[in-house]
């Protein structure tokens, strides 16, 4: 099957939003622009791990700069409180994610990578995983990368391929970026609220906690 791009430059809207209740909830980021939308799925850890890329990215080009090229912190026109929009058609589910900051244009370019499941066949080849070469870590300029969330380690490496899955390619301002950044913190941390006890997801229903001795707290 022949890989979608589904590109965005400057996009009307850009965002990371949420379907369902607390603790039953599918993240998606959205982009829309001149009457064409495009949602994908992912984790919430990864758009707690892109927020986080994107203002340390904004950061250090900001810092590069001499505090001129970006907004320190979201401009309030950029505020965006309004949930996703419908209908929610997932194109694919995230697997990689990347950014990079273009210094000609001044924008920040952001890439969602279709999940790619992995070969049965390549895994029993003999090799091992451990012998893996390791992805090139990001330098101290701060010029973005590639990066897989799932990974606890975050290795990053130069967005110089083509990756040949499904793409969501999004061309952001400065002052997008930030918003974008601002509200996905929000979205990720509007979840169940924590025990005060033990830290654990407070549930609607109730919560076995276990500095309690499993006892239930509404």
């Amino acid at each position: 099957m022949q890989r979608q791009v589904f590109e965005y430059d400057q996009p009307d809207r850009f965002v990371a939003g949420t379907i369902g209740e607390p603790g039953q909830r599918t993240f998606y980021l959205q982009a829309s622009a001149r009457g064409r939308m495009t949602s994908v799925a992912l984790e919430k850890q990864q758009v707690a791990a892109l927020a986080e890329r994107v203002d340390e990215l904004l950061d250090e080009v900001l810092r590069r700069s001499g505090g001129t090229a970006v907004p320190a912190m979201a401009p309030s026109d950029t505020e965006d409180s309004a949930p996703l929009d419908n209908p929610v058609s997932e194109e694919f589910r995230v697997g990689t994610m990347a950014i990079d900051w273009d210094d000609d244009a001044g924008l920040l370019l952001l890439e969602a990578h279709a999940l790619v499941e992995p070969d049965p066949d390549a895994m029993t080849d003999g090799t091992d995983a451990g012998d893996e070469e390791l992805a090139e870590p990001l330098d101290d300029e701060g010029d973005g990368g590639v990066f897989d969330t799932d990974d606890a380690d975050d290795e990053a490496v130069e967005l110089d391929e083509e990756p040949d899955v499904d793409v969501l390619r999004v061309r952001l301002t400065a002052a997008q970026a930030r918003g974008f950044a601002k509200r996905a913190t929000k979205v990720v941390g509007a979840g169940r609220p924590a025990c005060p006890f033990c830290g654990l997801p407070l549930d609607p229903s109730g919560h076995v906690c276990p500095r309690q001795n499993g006892y239930l707290r509404r």
